[in-house]
């Protein structure tokens, strides 16, 4: 086992739009990866039903060996070509897990970003917690089935994706954003807290109207999601924080962290630097506070932002990661050899 470093990461200022190409690089680096292609390619994936777990819908977003292109999907206006041919092999694998009522377009700009720096990227519907389907968004169970979301989709990915053997099985990271960066903490080793999630969001007066707070009050009511040992590094953006100290310390990858100012729909800066100050110092990539925003703004800078506008902070999220990914590295290929 390796010694946990005993430097926390400092708060680098940046501004959001950042946070789309610090994930790319952030990932690119942690996993030894170089590579970079010219476009995005996507097709839509099913995920079938299994042991009473509903059908996910997702894309797959990968590296194009053709030109890139610009099209119109649903109410969005995308990078990428449909059904190109996938460049590349031994490719990282990234599952994106969106917030409360998302989509898997909420972060199509994140997603191209990826597949243009060379990695496979499946974003998802969560059942029951989608913009078309909420009918679990409500139930304390829908934090056990968003970490076995991704789970499942890894799972297809590795032994059922028609071009799984362009994969690299030992490269796989999370990308989550409000209870999406909940599910990659999840994934990641964190427990969440039923005692620790009522007290931070149930303590006004009015709350006993809201479904999850009489849920938190019931006798022995727990939260159990499963971690997945395939998940090697996560990035993590304004997460709704259903965690104590104890069950963040629990995280066994390396993390990047990122925060919206003002915070908004669950989310207060407060709560996502107490997830930053329980992490294993070891285990984290860097924390990131965006210069203004709360969510809604937040979403759309993480997502929206042009190459062009992202290519000034490149450099900076560099200089401020080169401190921590030789050991980072060095902790993950540690694992990758124990295993």
């Amino acid at each position: 086992m390796s010694a946990r470093s005993s430097v926390r990461p400092k708060i680098m200022m940046t501004t959001p739009p950042a946070a789309a190409m610090a994930a790319a690089v952030f990932l690119l680096l942690l996993l030894g990866m170089t590579r970079a292609v010219p476009a995005a390619g996507y097709q839509p994936l099913k995920v079938p039903a299994s042991k009473g777990d509903s059908e996910i819908s997702a894309i797959v977003w990968s590296p194009c060996a053709g030109a890139g292109a610009t099209v119109p999907l649903g109410p969005y206006v995308i990078q990428g070509t449909r059904n190109c041919a996938i460049a590349g092999n031994s490719l990282p694998l990234i599952v994106i897990s969106h917030g409360q009522g998302g989509s898997y377009l909420g972060h199509h700009d994140t997603a191209s970003a990826l597949a243009n720096a060379g990695f496979v990227v499946v974003s998802l519907n969560h059942p029951g917690d989608s913009f078309d389907d909420d009918g679990a968004a409500q139930q304390l169970r829908i934090f056990e089935s968003r970490p076995r979301d991704v789970s499942r989709v890894i799972s297809f990915m590795l032994s059922n994706w028609p071009h799984r053997q362009q994969l690299d099985p030992g490269a796989i990271g999370v990308f989550g954003f409000s209870r999406g960066g909940y599910t990659a903490l999840a994934l990641a080793g964190a427990t969440p807290s039923a005692s620790a999630s009522a007290s931070r969001f149930c303590q006004p007066w009015w709350s006993f109207v809201l479904s999850l707070c009489r849920q938190l009050d019931a006798d022995d009511v727990r939260i159990r999601p499963q971690a997945d040992p395939r998940v090697r590094a996560v990035v993590v953006v304004d997460p709704l924080d259903l965690f104590d100290t104890a069950g963040v310390r629990k995280v066994r990858v390396p993390v990047q962290l990122w925060a919206s100012e003002l915070g908004g729909d669950g989310v207060a800066l407060d709560h996502v630097e107490a997830v930053r100050a329980a992490l294993p110092a070891a285990g984290v990539g860097g924390h990131s506070l965006g210069a203004g925003g709360g969510v809604a703004d937040s979403t759309s800078r993480h997502c929206e932002a042009s190459a062009a506008s992202l290519a000034g902070h490149l450099m900076v999220v560099l200089v401020n990661m080169l401190g921590v990914l030789p050991f980072l590295l060095g902790r993950s290929r540690g694992r990758k050899a124990e295993g």
